[in-house]
């Protein structure tokens, strides 16, 4: 009976591995939360916006004095290059990991898997891969923590605006109903708001702090928020009255966001089913026909099949992603 090589059983592990991880990267429409498109267009605002004032960026003065509290070799590591964006990251994560350690758990992990694989298969075409993926783990780990962040605060920021509204009914200064809604609340919402007000209380404008928070959490409804906040600040207003229709205006979108999700289910399912139905159907035959299935992996031109489907594939994912990304 005929087996199949070990390698080949790695590689198509690697395989499923990687189409069900860009499938679920790809075909995700989560309900709250901005694309990483959006958030690029809001970090360059807030640059123009440091620049025109001729004041240094928050988070660069904020990253200077973390760099001097570290001793000389950590502060080194922490000034390699895209050191600052994965200790931004991170921190918008809401963890107080530093960043070069984050890098080195990386590189551990990558020797670790490289070196296994190698054990195991003998190919370096299958080690160097799986070493680069198991390099990426933390950071795409930190990266999903900073989104589900990003979506909970998100999600609590209307009733945090409604609660600053009733705060500024009562007459408390609108300094006092950031600390209210930071003692209230639970969860990033309560911890942004109360660092937003520990700025202010410490001296900074109001205005270097609501840009704080917008740097920390960049996404359009904190967006939409700052600027109601400022042009309230310079012009005056019924600050209660902008807010609360803020708050319906940001409820609003989310039960429009909840809409597209829904009407996208279809071809999101769609995806999952057409990307799983050829590691489903190779399982079925493996099991049902073991000669079957190593007749095509034990030939060199079965091999090269084998390759140019998982390209396709990929392919197909991207193409997927981008249909639903049109209809959504």
């Amino acid at each position: 009976m005929n087996q199949i090589p070990g390698e080949f059983i790695l590689a198509f592990l690697g395989m499923v591995f990687t189409a069900m991880f860009l499938l679920s990267q790809g075909l995700a429409v989560p309900v709250f939360g901005e694309a990483s498109k959006v958030r690029k267009r809001i970090r360059s605002r807030l640059n123009l916006l440091e620049t025109a004032s001729n004041q240094a960026n928050m988070q660069s003065v904020l990253r200077q004095k973390y760099l001097r509290r570290l001793s000389p070799l950590e502060a080194r590591l922490e000034q390699l290059p895209a050191m600052e964006s994965l200790a931004q990251m991170i921190e918008q994560a809401g963890h107080d990991y530093r960043a070069y350690r984050v890098l080195l758990l990386g590189l551990v992990l990558a020797v670790a898997t490289g070196l296994v694989v190698w054990l195991f298969s003998q190919l370096w075409w299958v080690a160097v891969p799986a070493a680069l993926l198991a390099f990426w783990l933390p950071v795409l780990k930190i990266s999903r923590d900073r989104g589900k962040r990003f979506a909970q605060f998100e999600e609590g920021l209307p009733d945090a605006l409604d609660a600053m509204c009733r705060a500024l009914r009562a007459g408390h200064p609108f300094n006092e109903t950031l600390q209210l809604v930071a003692e209230e609340h639970k969860g990033p919402v309560a911890h942004e708001f109360g660092l937003t007000f520990a700025d202010i209380n410490y001296g900074n404008d109001v205005r270097r702090a609501m840009l704080g928070l917008l740097e920390r959490m960049p996404s359009m409804t904190v967006m939409m928020l700052v600027t109601t906040v400022l042009i309230h600040r310079e012009t005056g207003g019924n600050l209660t009255e902008v807010l609360e229709r803020l708050s319906s205006l940001i409820r609003g979108r989310f039960r429009f966001q909840r809409k597209i999700k829904t009407l996208s289910a279809e071809g999101r399912m769609s995806g999952w089913i057409l990307v799983s139905v050829p590691f489903v159907l190779s399982a079925a035959i493996v099991l049902s026909s073991p000669t079957y299935l190593p007749m095509l992996l034990n030939e060199p031109l079965g091999q090269k099949m084998v390759i140019g489907a998982f390209v396709a594939m990929l392919i197909g994912i991207f193409w997927i992603r981008k249909i639903i990304r049109i209809q959504v």
